[in-house]
């Protein structure tokens, strides 16, 4: 839940903070503060000495995760600086629906029918907010 509302706080905290200006720089400067912020807590946990621990596969990973975060925030900074919160958070969150079929297709995770209507309502709850 914790995790939603902090999702939610960026979206209007984001539209506010990109205004007459360049997307790519508010996503800069926001990366900054995350870098800090996640490090501030690594340090502070003592997470920081099993680094070492870490494979070959973690350390691609988690690169490839920074990077697919990474475009994700500048599509998002855009599509909040071009439209309205309404329309563009509900579209961020379709990752969803997205993430059960990946998980299913790439990890082989079952699609419960559940899951599956789920997903769907998802998709269809955000069509109905855009159009």
């Amino acid at each position: 839940m914790l995790s939603a509302l902090f999702a939610a706080l960026t979206a209007i905290f984001a539209k506010i903070g990109i205004k007459d200006v360049d997307t790519d720089l508010a996503t800069g400067i926001r990366t900054v503060v995350i870098l800090l912020l996640a490090w501030a807590i690594v340090f502070f946990r003592g997470a920081n000495h099993s680094m070492n621990l870490l494979t070959k596969t973690n350390w691609t990973f988690l690169i490839l995760s920074g990077c697919a975060t990474g475009l994700s925030w500048i599509c998002y900074f855009k599509a909040l600086q071009l439209g309205k919160v309404s329309q563009v958070a509900p579209v961020d969150k379709l990752s969803v629906a997205l993430a059960i079929i990946l998980a299913s297709v790439f990890l082989g995770e079952s699609i419960t029918w559940k899951t599956g209507i789920a997903a769907s309502l998802i998709i269809s709850g955000t069509l109905i907010l855009i159009f």
